[in-house]
């Protein structure tokens, strides 16, 4: 059963990152790298974003996936199972898919991070995430409705 509470929980904490990535969102480039502050915000808004879809993407496979749903391989291939599910499009989960690759270079802190691509990720991290909470959301009235009580709530 999914366990909403946990859901809407972690929909709110990334609405809540969105919303301060946005003022981020409102210096350039080089105001963001000059400042060291900005800077690791920007870092942490962004992988707390993405790891928090990557668990709300872990717990609705796992309760509800069949026997026939591959497990996902890695976090990519979480947002791609869950386009699997019938949760959104598969158009929208390889766009948003690609954010896994951000958190990667942020999380294992490579070498080489190149600000200029994790600085132009935050028009796509707003649009992509915006619009992932709201299918999320959209899933979950949805199951509400169902007659197989999809959703625990609690």
């Amino acid at each position: 059963m999914i366990r909403e509470n946990f859901v809407l929980r972690k929909i709110t904490l990334i609405q809540d990152e969105l919303v301060k990535l946005a003022d981020l969102a409102k210096y350039s480039l080089k105001e963001i790298t000059s400042d060291f502050v900005r800077q690791a915000a920007l870092e942490r808004y962004l992988e707390r974003i993405i790891n928090r879809a990557i668990d709300i993407n872990q717990h609705m496979i796992a309760e509800i996936a069949t026997k026939e749903t591959s497990p996902p391989l890695d976090y990519k291939e979480t947002f791609l199972r869950l386009a699997d599910l019938g949760i959104y499009t598969a158009d929208f989960s390889q766009r948003i898919a690609r954010s896994v690759g951000t958190r990667n270079i942020l999380i294992h802190e490579y070498d080489a991070v190149d600000y200029g691509s994790i600085y132009s990720s935050i028009s796509d991290c707003l649009r992509d995430y915006h619009e992932y909470c709201n299918y999320i959301l959209k899933f979950l009235e949805q199951s509400r409705g169902s007659p197989k009580k999809t959703v625990l709530k609690v």
